[in-house]
């Protein structure tokens, strides 16, 4: 017999976003009542999230403290013709870590894993089993919404973590390099040292198509690893994504494609426009959700609309330089614009990375002799919506 739950707070999708969101929302709220429902059966799914120690507010690091699984005072680049290492802290969180932490967060009943969604509104679910949620308000954090909205590029990626039979002898993660061949687009290999005998290893792509050969792309991180010597004894696991990377496109027709519902992470198009990730973002919605007094189901949905709208006609300069990376520069040639980026100052790199670049920032990354031919990138721009 079907049955309705009744809740303060309903998020749908335990993926990142949800998760954080729970997480603040039981700290600062521990008498509210939060149900957190997802078609996995773990919180987090399998993924792992990387960030810079500039991404993270000072005040939010409370949330994300207990979830770093591993960090480096350091980390470097390599170009064919840069390399530097950049010292600025870097932190890489596991699936598993967030799952456990939200497990022995929430009560129990807070958690509905394994539970598929049929239709959502302000103050309702409407579950696949017919049962039915009746919460103060719902926020839907679920994946991205209709991106046929938005004009775009891709960052694709097919990431192994190896277990090896000697130290691999890198002290600090490599996040980009690039002097791998430019196939594809722009392409580089991030490698994470999880371990003495343990790295992560993820093929990395800014293509023009989302289209994705896994059994290519793990051959060529195969091809990686020997190249450095690395003798792998097992792939201990694998993940794979293709990430928006935004150049432009309606807002206004994004948000509305999931309906009129609160929203958090991807499905609020809450991203960085340049790199795809939605960590630094996700961390900020849920602490300014964890601020809030109301919880109403379109109070929420008010607020969380108004803060992505902001945030994405705040970051047209990010949109502007994948305009300039994409439609300017030919693909085996996109290198060149990061490899000019990444001789600029750590501060200015880290903000930019935060979505928080100052006019200076802006500026001075636009100065110089440009990296793309002067005139196609004025005619990629003229093509540009904000």
């Amino acid at each position: 017999m079907a049955t309705t739950i009744t809740c303060d707070v309903a998020i749908i999708g335990a993926g990142l976003a949800g998760g954080l969101i729970a997480l603040a929302l039981r700290a600062r709220h521990p008498g509210l009542t939060i149900r957190l429902v997802d078609a996995g059966a773990v919180v987090g799914g399998h993924h792992r999230w990387s960030f810079f120690g500039s991404d993270i507010a000072p005040d939010d690091l409370w949330l994300v403290k207990p979830l770093v699984t591993q960090s480096w005072p350091d980390h470097a680049v390599r170009f064919p013709g840069h390399a530097r290492t950049i010292p600025e802290p870097y932190y890489s969180i596991e699936s598993e870590r967030l799952d456990t932490v939200v497990r022995a967060a929430l009560p129990a009943d807070a958690l509905m894993l394994g539970r598929y969604v049929a239709a959502v509104s302000a103050t309702t679910v409407e579950l696949a089993d017919g049962d039915r949620i009746e919460a103060t308000g719902v926020i839907d954090a679920r994946g991205p919404g209709d991106l046929t909205t938005l004009d775009l590029g891709w960052q694709k990626f097919v990431g192994q973590e190896l277990r090896l039979s000697a130290p691999h002898q890198a002290p600090v993660p490599a996040i980009m390099d690039a002097t791998v061949a430019q196939i594809d687009g722009y392409r580089f290999v991030y490698c994470l040292p999880l371990g003495a005998t343990r790295m992560f290893v993820e093929d990395t792509y800014y293509s023009d198509t989302p289209d994705l050969d896994r059994e290519v792309l793990a051959d060529r991180i195969h091809a990686y690893v020997a190249a450095r010597g690395w003798q792998v004894e097992q792939t201990a696991s694998e993940e794979q994504g293709v990430l928006p990377v935004a150049m432009g496109g309606d807002f206004e027709a994004y948000w509305r494609s999931t309906g009129p519902v609160a929203k958090a992470g991807m499905r609020a198009g809450l991203f960085h426009p340049t790199t795809g990730y939605s960590l630094p973002d996700a961390v900020r919605t849920a602490s300014t959700i964890a601020a809030r007094r109301d919880f109403g189901g379109n109070a929420l949905h008010d607020a969380t609309h108004a803060a992505a709208k902001a945030t994405w006609n705040d970051r047209g300069f990010y949109r502007m330089l994948d305009t300039m990376l994409f439609k300017a520069a030919d693909p085996a040639e996109r290198y060149r614009v990061l490899e000019r980026f990444y001789r600029l100052s750590p501060r200015l790199i880290g903000r930019f990375y935060a979505g928080q670049s100052t006019m200076t920032d802006k500026a001075r990354v636009l100065i110089g002799k440009p990296p793309v031919p002067f005139l196609r990138a004025v005619r990629a721009l003229a093509g540009v919506q904000a």
